[in-house]
């Protein structure tokens, strides 16, 4: 199948050797300019997503979609089995059970350390416990001897605390006797050690039975949280909604994106200057594709007045030139797509950029490249090079034959 006219000629204005050799160079730095704008946004927005559902699973698996609680913290939530069926009831609910957390101090054989000790219901594990690094939730059930605890794998190294080894505990409340509060030590047995890969987590999170933890905080048959798992996330403003008739006045259903609001509204916005900083370099490449054509017009001066008095129409012309801008930018947005995706998926898999936990609480940078990222920022990029095309196309159709041959 013969290519257009128009086609065919940009093709080879493209390609051909020039007397002017800058125009040449400056086509190859418009399309490597293309390809590292392009490239450059894959990246970071690959990285960005990469945070964003990293952290995301990370939290969303140790924490509920929605959790409810008290509006003004008091006694806690007395009559939560009666509430707990309930809310299972509600639609897109996979999940409902109550927990019990509190500030208790841990002791190790290397050290002691403040961890947030969370008691969960022992029908109904939270996500973070049903795949562990060590140890069986189902160990935390048996009341044979001492009652069981699951540490997170970084509170446990740091402890120097080790699967079936006894922990102390101390929970700042004590006990209440006729004399006082007395500071009481429980024994636990480390029957579980998970690991979420978020660093916060697993360095000051532990879980036990409910029962046990009532016990640790000197507490009734009352929880301080219930928390809800949907199976759409995205679901949980309009559950939360449908769920405050059935909690009553006492109580607060806040979803997952109230409790993680900065974090997500930091990601944001980072999304947001990273896509307009690395526009630029988009912009810089326009500039170079619109310097190029600007050039090649003035170079071509004569090959287009002899098209158009052999019958070229002004149209012709001016789409001659457009496309050729058009092939820089969909050539350098090809490879820079090619680039961008390669790189991402390669460091994702190989994990080539290590950060601190204790800084970032990831152990290295998370790539996960999108391919709808991959749509947009390829319309972006050619879109902005047909712009720059538009000038020069313009300033080709307005030359005179007859006054560009007169002197041939």
């Amino acid at each position: 199948m013969t290519a257009p006219f128009e086609l065919f000629v940009a093709r080879r204005y493209i390609r051909a050797r020039r007397k002017q050799a800058v125009i040449s160079l400056i086509t190859v730095i418009s399309i490597a300019g293309v390809a590292a704008g392009v490239m450059a946004l894959v990246i970071a927005l690959a990285i960005n997503n990469g945070f964003r559902n990293t952290l995301q699973r990370s939290l969303l698996g140790a924490t509920a979609h929605l959790t409810v609680t008290e509006k003004e913290p008091s006694f806690g939530i007395q009559n939560w089995r009666v509430l707990v069926p309930r809310l299972r009831q509600l639609p897109h609910v996979v999940r409902a059970s109550p927990s019990l957390y509190g500030y208790v101090l841990l002791s190790g054989p290397v050290q002691s350390s403040g961890a947030e000790l969370k008691g969960v219901a022992l029908d109904s594990p939270p996500d973070i416990l049903l795949h562990l690094k060590q140890g069986s939730f189902s160990r935390l059930r048996d009341d044979s001897g001492l009652p069981g605890i699951i540490l997170g794998s970084h509170l446990a190294e740091s402890t120097g605390m080790m699967l079936n080894s006894v922990v102390k505990l101390i929970s700042p409340q004590g006990e209440l006797t006729p004399f006082g509060p007395r500071v009481t030590v429980f024994r636990f047995r480390v029957v579980g050690i998970f690991e979420s890969g978020f660093y916060d987590i697993d360095a000051s999170w532990a879980f036990t039975g409910l029962p046990s933890a009532q016990r640790v905080f000197s507490l009734a048959d009352v929880v301080n949280a219930i928390e809800i798992n949907l199976d759409d996330i995205y679901t949980a403003p309009a559950i939360a909604r449908e769920a405050q008739p059935i909690i009553g006045p006492r109580l607060v259903a806040s979803t997952w994106m109230e409790q993680f609001h900065q974090i997500l509204a930091a990601l944001r916005m980072e999304k947001i200057v990273t896509a307009v900083t690395i526009g630029l370099i988009q912009l810089v490449a326009a500039l170079n594709i619109l310097i190029t054509l600007i050039m090649m017009v003035m170079e071509k001066n004569r090959d287009i007045a002899v098209l158009m008095s052999m019958g070229a129409r002004r149209s012709q012309i001016r789409k001659i030139f457009m496309l050729q801008g058009l092939l820089i930018g969909v050539t350098g947005t090809v490879i820079g797509l090619v680039l961008g995706y390669s790189l991402s998926l390669l460091a994702s898999h190989y994990r080539w950029l290590r950060l601190d936990q204790d800084v970032y609480a990831l152990s290295y940078v998370p790539f996960e490249p999108r391919w709808l990222d991959g749509l947009w920022i390829a319309a972006a990029a050619i879109f902005v090079s047909f712009v720059a095309t538009l000038y020069p196309a313009r300033n080709a159709t307005r030359i005179a034959p007859a006054e560009a041959l007169r002197y041939e």
